[in-house]
């Protein structure tokens, strides 16, 4: 983890947040090749999600609603973590994480004295208005009472008829007690999830969970991720929330132990009859409230997953070898030297030609071997240099990143070139 998290500080992944001032525990900056990687993450699942599909809308809820939301979704009363206090320095862990207990006490030279459990309302509050009293609202603790609360006017607006899906990318909040493991439990963060709605029916509900489970690790594995270190983890009937039927977790295998990154879950009817919401068929005329299965997964958590995964060492390389769908810089193009005009002319068209259809990086700096290296450091796949014979013929040096091989492609070929490899 110390190499992965200096490293993306180093290359412009992921910064503390306002560090300047000393940060904040569970606030994280994106810089500019950390935007791209999650903007790349979010675009892979809305078109798998939502473009490729036709049972799937997809919309974007305020991150404030009206606290009545939360009354009724019942996370004002309910979303809470049970919280200890150390009688010795005062500070506070959940006491549903023994392990973090047991490391404080490693710390203390004394028997540490923990204080009774007490519940701990991870929401974030907010307050509203321009005058006294203020109103009191919420950060939204989870995007999905967004969608649930707009179900009726998505059914009216649209053409969707159950079975039919809405999918969500959004920012969520929770005031986390002990955040930690680099992103991986942050106070700010970002989800992607789908809340599929169907018509109550065991066999049918049952059915789509399996299918659900099945295309969301394929959809991991399929960007590239490595398929023996995730692994489905089904929740005990005792740590399921009450109204779940079924609940399974995708897990990674990270440095620090198999973690959570996507959740699928057979919410019952549970949600859509807090918000006293029904749907009418419109063929049968049958009223009834649907019952939701739910794919939620995690966007930093991916990112950092993916990061991970992609992380290798091979001698003096440094290699990051994240799919092509995902690495921020798709291909770097390299005028061989820099002192020649006719050469960085090229180049540049070159480079131009490239940015119309990938996002493109230009490097003029030092030897190429350097230059490479740099690139293989932040996961661009591809390395085109424009060379003496490039003014000749028109043909470029790509270097591919993960075999090192070089190919000379004709500048006029070079686009189709990167589409056949980056589709695969």
């Amino acid at each position: 983890m110390d190499d992965i998290s200096a490293l993306a500080k180093r290359r412009g992944f992921i910064y503390p947040g306002s560090e300047i001032y000393g940060g904040i525990a569970g606030f994280w900056d994106y810089g500019p090749l950390g935007v791209e990687l999650k903007n790349n993450i979010k675009r892979a699942w809305w078109r798998q999600m939502v473009y490729e599909r036709e049972d799937v809308v997809g919309m974007d809820a305020a991150i404030i609603m009206n606290p009545k939301v939360w009354e009724a979704s019942g996370h004002t009363s309910s979303f809470t973590d049970p919280l200890v206090e150390c009688k010795i320095c005062h500070k506070r862990f959940r006491s549903d994480k023994p392990e973090q207990l047991a490391a404080h006490e490693k710390d203390h030279n004394e028997p540490v004295e923990w204080t009774q459990p007490k519940k701990f309302n991870l929401l974030t509050e907010v307050l509203l208005g321009a005058t006294e009293p203020k109103m009191t609202a919420y950060l939204r603790g989870e995007i999905t009472q967004g969608v649930f609360v707009n179900f009726r006017n998505v059914v009216d607006s649209t053409r969707v008829k159950v079975p039919f899906g809405i999918a969500q990318i959004g920012k969520a909040f929770r005031n986390e007690i002990t955040p930690g493991n680099f992103t991986f439990r942050s106070r700010e963060f970002e989800q992607m999830e789908l809340e599929y709605f169907v018509k109550p029916d065991e066999k049918t509900a049952a059915e789509l969970f399996e299918y659900w489970k099945q295309e969301r690790m394929r959809w991991y594995v399929s960007l590239g991720m490595t398929k023996d270190s995730l692994r489905f983890r089904d929740h005990e009937s005792d740590e399921r929330v009450f109204y779940a039927k079924f609940a399974t977790d995708i897990e990674y295998n990270a440095p620090f132990g198999w973690s959570e990154f996507e959740g699928i879950h057979h919410r019952g009817d549970w949600d859509l009859s807090r918000h006293k919401l029904t749907y009418a068929d419109p063929e049968t005329g049958e009223t009834y409230k649907p019952w939701v299965i739910e794919t939620s997964g995690g966007v930093d958590r991916a990112a950092l997953f993916f990061l991970i995964d992609a992380y290798r060492e091979d001698g003096k390389r440094v290699i990051l070898g994240l799919h092509p769908k995902l690495a921020p810089v798709k291909a770097a193009v390299f005028p061989l030297v820099a002192n020649k005009p006719d050469i960085v002319d090229k180049a540049r068209a070159v480079y131009g030609l490239l940015k119309k259809r990938f996002v493109a990086g230009w490097d003029d700096r030092g030897n190429i071997g350097k230059r490479y290296l740099a690139q293989d450091e932040i996961g661009t796949p591809w390395c085109v240099t424009i060379d003496y014979d490039t003014l000749k013929d028109d043909s470029v040096t790509v270097r591919d990143r993960d075999t090192t091989k070089q190919e000379r492609v004709n500048i006029d070929q070079l686009i189709h070139y990167m589409e056949e490899k980056y589709e695969k």
